[in-house]
């Protein structure tokens, strides 16, 4: 691919992983915050144990050195638009639940939903970069929801919350790793294989 090879595609590249690692790490900090205020206005234990969320990647991986570039971008491109779909739906239920009695954790959730926002963006223009398709969001998202209890729905957003502030470290790892560049060519390893 030659648009990869250009010293400008390199240079825009590295900028759009520098300014994601940054990105990420805010996110991942702004989650730290909003999962203590969560745990203490939902009233639950913060050494609960929650089950995996259906519809979300886990961020563990198993032989992360061995995926390309474009694997990288991709998995975190689909958790992400989980993610974006999950907020949302939490920051709804929050609304029915609490009303604007807590507005202080709605304006939270909000916010840590428009950086997934941009963050899912972010990725989708490293996608465009490489001249890869963005693969559509038909099924990206999570399943519907089943009717949960208050006390599942509770358990499930902080299951989101977890996981989502995991997804951030491992955002920056892969980021990081993208931004490197390649033995000879000075591009970033493995973002010319095919996924």
């Amino acid at each position: 691919m030659a648009a990869a090879d250009s010293p400008s595609t390199a240079l825009r590249r590295r900028d759009l992983c520098s300014r994601g690692i940054r990105l990420a790490g805010k996110m991942r900090a702004d989650v730290v915050d909003l999962l203590d205020v969560y745990v203490e206005q939902q009233g639950l234990d913060a050494s609960a144990s929650v089950a995996a969320v259906e519809g979300v990647p886990l961020a563990a991986v198993e032989r992360w050195d061995e995926q390309t570039g474009t694997q990288r971008l991709l998995e975190n491109l689909a958790a992400y638009r989980a993610f974006r779909a999950l907020l949302a739906q939490m920051l709804e239920e929050q609304r029915e639940q609490l009303g604007e009695a807590d507005a202080g954790l709605g304006r939270a959730l909000a916010a840590v939903l428009l950086q997934v926002s941009a963050f899912t963006y972010h990725l989708e223009e490293l996608l465009r970069l490489e001249s890869r398709g963005i693969p559509g969001e038909e099924g990206d998202g999570p399943p519907p929801p089943p009717r949960l209890s208050l006390f599942e729905q509770k358990l499930r957003g902080l299951g989101v919350l977890r996981e989502l502030a995991q997804w951030a470290v491992r955002s920056a790892r892969d980021l990081r790793q993208l931004a490197k560049p390649g033995p000879a060519t000075g591009t970033a390893p493995g973002l010319a294989e095919s996924p």
